[in-house]
């Protein structure tokens, strides 16, 4: 729990580590700060000094308050009304209606797309030809049923890395194990491994530079890894969620009309979007509860190139509200024969 990791924790105990963390990238993404905008700027070099008070985070627990108790009298608990509700990407809420937003035209998110439980016109397609023209897409469901595990090579880039480029591999097997590895410079000549696993049960980050150098995967963030896994095999796309929905509007995707559609991974709502065109998998967006709201993570797919017949991304951009990685592939081995220790649990 979070309280039994890190010091001072007040308001935010009873919860996983991972679940802690999303919470700080939750008010991050609420008033656009970051992490030294409200502790102290000696936690840069001494991470201990994240426990000492500041006036901000004095105020972010009468907020947390504040907020829980305005969901408990007129919600049952659930999260209906967050820090964003009112700070909308600001430090300061927003108590003044802005003329501009309401005579402009401000662009749609598309991660904001909701479904209407049905078809909304009569040639609208269903969720198993969305899928279908993406299996064909990648190359035939005869093809991808013949991959069954691959390792990709390539560079990594981070806020772990300070965006620097850093060596990567990416080992995955059929139907939902998954391990990355990045090598990242941590000072004086070092170079560590960071590694993220998923065993297709449970999964694990073992950081190479962050506060938290060992955290053990749990709800949503479980979720996740799950789903990467299972997408990791096109052929199983059907498998890897349940609950499919349709009847989204269509939309757009940096120029690109996409279509889309929804799915569930244990208690976790993820949309997929499909380029109309081509039929390609363009972005993944999925949502982690945490305790003050829903955190989501984007993941953005590229470059898609043939291997063995198969068309898989070697480019995909991974956004949540703690950060942003960027992986970028150069080559793919497919049907390598694994240890089953490349899955373990990373050691410390």
């Amino acid at each position: 729990m979070a309280e039994e990791f890190f010091k001072n924790v007040q308001v935010l105990r009873g919860i996983p580590v991972d679940e802690f963390m999303g919470t700080m990238g939750f008010f991050a993404a609420a008033l656009s700060l970051n992490c030294t905008d409200c502790h102290v700027k000696a936690a840069n070099d001494d991470w201990a000094r994240y426990a000492d008070d500041t006036p901000l985070k004095q105020t972010a627990r009468k907020m947390v308050l504040m907020v829980r108790t305005i969901n408990q009298a007129n919600f049952g608990g659930k999260p209906e009304v967050t820090c964003y509700s009112c700070h909308r990407s600001g430090n300061r809420p927003k108590v003044v209606p802005s003329l501009a937003e309401q005579y402009g035209s401000p662009p749609e998110d598309p991660n904001e797309v909701e479904s209407h439980g049905k078809a909304l016109t009569r040639d609208a397609p269903s969720v198993d030809q969305i899928l279908d023209k993406y299996i064909q897409a990648v190359g035939g469901a005869q093809r991808l049923a013949q991959l069954t595990s691959f390792v990709a090579k390539g560079n990594y880039s981070g806020y772990d890395t300070s965006d620097d480029k850093v060596p990567v591999e990416v080992y995955a097997k059929a139907p939902n194990q998954r391990t990355t590895i990045l090598h990242a410079p941590v000072g004086d000549g070092v170079t560590k491994d960071g590694t993220t696993t998923f065993d297709g049960r449970a999964g694990w980050i073992n950081a190479a530079n962050t506060l938290v150098p060992m955290l053990t995967l749990t709800g949503g963030n479980l979720d996740g890894a799950r789903v990467d896994a299972a997408l990791s095999f096109p052929g199983r796309i059907k498998q890897a969620l349940s609950d499919w929905r349709d009847g989204f509007p269509e939309t757009n995707i940096d120029g690109r009309d996409v279509v889309v559609v929804q799915g569930t991974s244990g208690k976790s709502t993820v949309k997929l979007y499909f380029d109309k065109k081509s039929g390609l998998l363009v972005r993944q967006v999925r949502y982690a509860q945490t305790i003050v709201g829903l955190n989501p993570t984007q993941v953005d797919y590229s470059d898609y190139r043939e291997v063995e017949g198969v068309k898989l991304a070697f480019h995909w951009i991974v956004t949540w509200t703690d950060g942003q990685s960027t992986f970028e592939m150069n080559q793919v081995q497919p049907n390598v024969a694994f240890a089953a220790a490349k899955f373990a649990k990373p050691a410390p």
